[in-house]
């Protein structure tokens, strides 16, 4: 019985060293000199086109989709104030359709409508959070062996696969590209305050004529109400 027993511990304990054993690898591999220098690049790039940013005003086109079908299209003039947030004027801004029908109907209505433009709001500031480099959030991933680095197939570029980056147990893929020193796209998948509230994100990224990197399109998709949030960015002009 006592031999049992002491083969047991054996056992725990020789599992719980090699599980130390395989922390220590990942982490080690997970902070290699290369990643490390590819981190710097992505830190690097970012960080020159917001201050590059700050010199543009664009127009930024948000429309909110239910089950695939367009419900609000809104305009938005954008630049970036002097805290480093965006600031952003509606352009046109529409009065809200009136519902028709009795009463109640309506109330019944104008509170639906207002509960999924509220969770679109939400999904879309998600989604802009995680199309604007945290350089914070990526460091503290890396130290705790939480990326990994991947060829991307085309020639110059690379892929960043970080887990648990913004909230625990998230996923962000970032491509980089090497030649043009600038983050062509992520994939996300967060999700809001719940993990059974899940919401995807695709972010593209262009270039202006100057080499400013900057979001052309981001799709944000709140998969639980099936509610989608497209992003649209454009007419770039020096700010006055």
């Amino acid at each position: 019985m006592q031999n049992h027993s002491r083969q047991s511990k054996l056992t725990l304990w020789t599992a719980i060293t090699i599980c130390a054993m395989l922390s220590t690898i990942t982490q080690a591999l997970a902070q290699s000199p290369e990643l490390q220098e590819k981190l710097a690049q992505i830190k690097q790039s970012s960080a020159a086109n917001k201050q590059a940013l700050a010199h543009y005003t664009w127009l930024e086109q948000q429309t909110i989709s239910l089950k695939g079908e367009v419900k609000k299209t809104q305009q938005f003039q954008v630049r970036i104030g002097p805290d480093g947030q965006q600031q952003k004027t509606e352009l046109n801004p529409q009065p809200p359709a009136q519902p028709s029908g009795r009463r109640l109907k309506q109330h019944i209505v104008e509170k639906k409508t207002e509960e999924f433009q509220a969770y679109g709001q939400q999904i879309a500031a998600l989604g802009r959070q995680y199309s604007q480099l945290d350089p914070q959030a990526l460091q503290q991933a890396y130290q705790q062996g939480n990326i990994s680095m991947q060829p991307n197939g085309a020639a110059g570029t690379f892929r960043l696969i970080i887990k648990s980056y913004l909230k625990p147990n998230d996923s962000v893929t970032l491509v980089f590209n090497q030649q043009q020193k600038a983050i062509q796209g992520v994939q996300v998948a967060s999700y809001l305050t719940d993990p059974s509230d899940a919401v995807t994100i695709a972010v593209q990224f262009a270039k202006l004529p100057d080499g400013t990197n900057h979001v052309a399109t981001n799709q944000v998709n709140g998969v639980s109400k099936q509610l989608g949030v497209l992003i649209q960015n454009s007419t770039y002009q020096p700010a006055q």
